[in-house]
């Protein structure tokens, strides 16, 4: 990049400041993850949107980590954010207005300039894949009090019974781990504002009949939510499903981990919605899922993220062995693949979806394969037995 674009692109993007980050910090914005240096001050053209902030402490050897912090910003053109490290409680916090007027001002005289990296603009498209829903009234409407979210928040979930194989393997991995020891025991509730989903409908005076087509197919759950807390905003619900997201995959937080797997089970239970009455919002659920499933299974090359003992990307075993992601895909792929008529777009994403399923975890989504369904779980369909007469 020539010097005058590399100028531009300072002057109009944003940003983030951070004073006195420790070395060896694993540090991360968006889909990018470093490992701190001594000269490090933070990031430079910054592009103005949405992003996620995330890091982890370092013992002084390295090979320990504290428990993942991370963080929702908007930024806007020619932003500056400053933060500073707070060496006591080994986090980033805000500073005095008066203090980051100062290191502003010093920014844009580009004091800073030769101990900012700069942001990959080639990953941004990544980002912006992950992100394209989430807005910052979005992020209002979700973040905890002080904005942080880490795991060591969310004891409830902690020591809450796991409803699969799938949770019991992530918690495990999640106590065993290399900061689990390291985490902070803390009463006070700061988790994260999701919305709260019912697993199923119960409705009064609705025959045992009724009630089994209204879990099998949720069409109407999904109506329900919709206006009863999404003011009926399709991209509201699609934002959260981002948010809950990026918080699991970057932010290490199990509660978003089972945020995101409610919503994804919710939409996978639909039949009615994606062919009639909600298509264009099930092409648009399809394709965030598609880039979900893909960034966050792609194998990293960076070889830092491998060491700090919380991976930043899914592991296959959580899926493959657990069978709610498998039963639900293949029951909605029936649905798409089977309809008379179907929306080309809609048809379009879910090929690439399934073909996605099928090469990253080996699995069989034809329609004779084996259909199986763990009665522990709580999203199996719920099927209400009648009285006999």
């Amino acid at each position: 990049m020539d010097p005058e674009a590399a100028t531009e692109l300072v002057r109009k993007g944003s940003t983030l400041l951070l004073i006195d980050v420790p070395q060896r910090t694993l540090f991360g914005i968006d889909t990018q993850v470093f490992s701190v240096g001594p000269k490090f001050k933070g990031m430079k053209m910054v592009p103005p949107g949405p992003h996620f902030v995330y890091y982890c402490s370092s013992s002084r050897s390295g090979s320990e980590f504290a428990p993942t912090v991370g963080f929702f910003l908007t930024t806007h053109p020619t932003e500056v954010i400053v933060r500073k490290w707070d060496p006591q409680e080994e986090r980033l916090i805000k500073l005095s207005e008066e203090e980051e007027i100062r290191y502003s001002e010093a920014v844009r005289r580009f004091e800073f300039d030769d101990q900012l990296g700069p942001y990959n603009l080639e990953s941004y498209g990544d980002w912006k894949q992950l992100s394209n829903f989430l807005t910052q009234s979005v992020i209002e409407r979700l973040e905890p009090i002080g904005g942080e979210i880490t795991i060591a928040w969310e004891t409830s979930w902690m020591d809450k019974a796991p409803q699969s194989d799938m949770e019991r393997r992530l918690m495990e991995q999640l106590r065993e781990s290399k900061f689990a020891n390291n985490a902070p025991v803390l009463s006070e509730r700061r988790g994260c504002y999701y919305t709260s989903i019912p697993a199923s409908v119960k409705h009064k005076n609705v025959s045992g009949g009724d009630l089994t087509a209204l879990n099998l197919d949720k069409t109407s759950l999904l109506e329900s939510v919709l206006a009863k807390d999404y003011q009926g905003q399709e991209d509201l619900l699609l934002g959260e499903l981002q948010f809950a997201f990026i918080a699991f995959l970057m932010g290490q937080s199990l509660e978003a981990f089972m945020q995101w797997k409610t919503l994804v089970c919710l939409l996978l239970s639909c039949s009615e919605a994606p062919l009639h009455t909600r298509t264009k919002m099930f092409v648009k659920f399809l394709r965030t899922f598609y880039y979900q499933l893909k960034h966050g299974f792609q194998r990293t090359q960076d070889s830092r993220s491998e060491d700090v003992g919380n991976s930043l990307f899914l592991d296959e075993a959580w899926f493959s062995r657990d069978i709610f992601l498998y039963r639900l895909s293949k029951d909605f792929f029936t649905v798409v693949f089977e309809a008379p008529v179907v929306d080309g777009d809609l048809l379009s994403w879910a090929r690439k979806l399934k073909t996605l399923l099928e090469t990253t975890f080996g699995w069989d989504l034809e329609d004779n394969a084996v259909n199986l369904i763990d009665e522990d779980d709580e999203f199996a369909p719920v099927v209400v037995k009648m009285d006999e007469p």
